[in-house]
């Protein structure tokens, strides 16, 4: 349940709640797979951290929105919000080929099942292409039982991908991303997440946690391989 509100600085955000039904795992997905995607040169709105204030909700007459800006209080995540943008349509707008296959390429990485015709989270700003809302992403994190071993599992869904058709330039996304999505990059969007985000497990740690992603995400880049084929042989079955 995001909002839209203006900060301090003037400009508005797309405000993301911890105290929403994901939690802060949803926020955390959305850190990493936006700056992901910011890294390999795809469009993302800028991601903020904001700070909510207790009296932000005092006067919300809704008592179910109240209770949520209550477990709210305190650092969340907020998306710069992109003024007179359009949700994406496929049969309206036509989306180069390396693009589209850069987007499903990483969406493959992160395991999102989150950009499908159904929702597509993409949105048309300014006669470009805008991910927007990556928090369904890297669903392993709700179980957290042994990220590396996760990581090299069938990414099935990818053959719901909305881009999926127009993907047909796989193995030049492949080397592309693989080139510009480093351990380097990895290790400093990780470390980027915030430590009240990573405190709801208290018996693994922050540390640890943070370890869990970048040894999750990192698995995947080493096995890239895999899910390109899954990709290829999903978008066949297509034709």
């Amino acid at each position: 349940m995001p909002a839209i509100a203006e900060a301090d600085d003037g400009f508005l955000y797309v405000l993301k709640f911890r105290g929403a039904g994901q939690g802060v795992k949803a926020l955390v997905a959305e850190i990493i797979g936006g700056e992901l995607a910011r890294a390999a040169g795809l469009k993302v709105p800028e991601i903020v951290f904001a700070e909510l204030d207790a009296a932000f909700g005092r006067t919300e007459p809704d008592e179910e929105i109240q209770d949520l800006l209550k477990a709210s209080v305190g650092t969340n995540l907020a998306l710069h919000y992109l003024t007179g943008a359009i949700s994406f349509d496929p049969v309206v707008t036509q989306t180069e080929p390396l693009l589209a296959s850069k987007i499903v390429w990483l969406d493959a990485l992160l395991m999102n099942v989150d950009r499908t015709i159904r929702n597509t989270n993409m949105l048309v700003w300014q006669k470009e292409l805008w991910l927007i809302d990556h928090g369904a992403a890297l669903y392993f994190h709700h179980s957290w039982n042994d990220p590396q071993e996760q990581a090299l599992r069938p990414f099935t869904n990818i053959k719901d991908h909305v881009l999926l058709p127009v993907a047909t330039r796989m193995e030049e996304a492949d080397a592309w991303m693989k080139q510009t999505i480093t351990e380097g990059i990895v290790d400093a969007v990780v470390q980027a997440i915030p430590g009240v985000f990573l405190q709801w497990d208290t018996s693994i740690g922050a540390d640890s946690i943070r370890k869990g992603y970048h040894d999750f995400i990192m698995t995947r880049l080493t096995h890239a391989d895999q899910f390109v084929k899954e990709i290829i042989d999903a978008r066949a079955t297509l034709i």
